[in-house]
């Protein structure tokens, strides 16, 4: 069986290998080992944690379904005695798949590097070697996951989010899986339909733009959806051509890092009074007309109609740790939750968290709400210049 994190390149992988130690028996030590939805559990207070202390973990998981062996007495015997000789009290163990692959979660470690981690497989290579035979060892596939991702080389995880440290995301309930296909049919008939409605105001705009001010009629612009992946980013063009975004930069790093811009209050993303922006577009912020281009993005399954906002990749590299979740679990919408209660008038980090409160409750029905709420917000241009 393919499990989520094992067999996907974004990990450090080991085939363990039988050292030359003497056969000794492994002291059970009486502790703790959790069942599949407690540790999935843990795993997540372990990410809180850490995004609050700063201080990384390691996730080691031990893929043992290739054990010709009736699993319960064998691993209460052999396995778990072993997990316990090379971790530490405070660790967690328990079952990531139940039966099929194990777990540690090993805490606030000091620092993460190839050592460190060499240094926990030794460990539990040496315990191994003690209680398993050779053809035995060659069934057990380990490997280390790192938690935040970005803290070690590479090679230990490819990529902005590891999908093995996200076991909820990887196996999403029934129920979950039913309301998420409804979404995204809802996505494609609607952003279908909005296109079609709204197609002579789309050719008038276009015409418009085209005609007030040189260069193209969209504003293409690389962008961050579902698990961090880029996509192009639609929108018409509402500044002149060859402007400099240089000054946005320096804004939006004094946003996240320092808080509320009092001199360009109250736009989160947007500068008042900005020179680059010409007189259509203007008009066409104030009206947000200038993004309905993103339903060709929902169209094409880039974006959501309902969704947290895609950021600019300039934009990530200045998030804190817990900021990064709002890419997780769902697609960046053109409306959502923040658009609707706090648009253009909020704080960086509200406005975080109120993608965090769309992604933890949502469901259709919020969507539905969100959606008919969306055209009064527009219309009264709450929040909007």
């Amino acid at each position: 069986m393919k499990v989520p994190g094992l067999n996907d390149g974004k990990l450090t992988k080991f085939f363990l290998r039988p050292s030359k130690v003497s056969m000794e028996q492994v002291t059970e030590v009486d502790v703790a080992f959790y069942s599949a939805t407690h540790f999935h559990h843990m795993l997540r207070i372990e990410q809180r944690r850490t995004e609050r202390s700063k201080k990384p973990f390691l996730v080691m998981l031990l893929n043992i379904s290739g054990l010709n062996t009736k699993l319960n007495g064998y691993v209460n015997e052999k396995i778990k005695p072993i997990l316990t000789s090379c971790s530490r009290e405070t660790d967690i163990r328990g079952w990531y798949e139940h039966n099929e692959v194990m777990g540690v979660i090993f805490t606030e470690v000091a620092s993460v590097d190839e050592s460190s981690i060499e240094s926990i497989v030794q460990k539990l290579r040496k315990g191994i070697s003690k209680t398993l035979d050779a053809e035995e060892i060659k069934r057990i596939k380990v490997s280390i996951h790192v938690f935040p991702e970005e803290t070690v080389n590479s090679t230990i995880n490819d990529g902005l989010f590891n999908i093995a440290l996200y076991p909820d995301l990887s196996k999403p309930s029934l129920s979950r899986q039913a309301a998420s296909s409804i979404k995204k049919l809802m996505d494609i008939t609607g952003s279908f339909f909005a296109l079609l409605v709204f197609s002579p105001i789309l050719m008038i705009i276009a015409a418009a733009v085209k005609l007030t001010s040189e260069g193209p009629v969209f504003f293409k612009q690389e962008r961050m959806g579902l698990n961090g992946e880029t996509f192009t980013f639609l929108k018409f063009r509402s500044m002149y051509t060859n402007s400099d975004h240089n000054h946005h930069k320096d804004y939006i790093k004094k946003l996240i890092k320092e808080g509320r811009d009092d001199t360009n209050a109250p736009g989160v993303y947007k500068l008042s009074n900005d020179p680059r922006i010409t007189p259509l577009g203007s008009f066409l912020r104030k009206t947000s007309i200038d993004e309905l281009p993103q339903f060709i993005n929902v169209l094409k399954g880039e974006m959501s109609l309902v969704g947290p906002r895609p950021p600019i990749p300039y934009e990530y590299e200045l998030y804190d740790i817990w900021h990064r979740r709002r890419l997780l679990s769902v697609k960046p919408g053109i409306t959502g939750l923040w658009q609707v209660t706090g648009r253009s008038i909020t704080t960086f980090d509200e406005m975080v968290r109120l993608d965090l409160k769309y992604i933890n409750e949502w469901s259709l029905w919020l969507d539905i709400k969100l959606l008919l709420q969306t055209p009064w917000v527009i219309i009264t241009g709450r929040g909007a210049y």
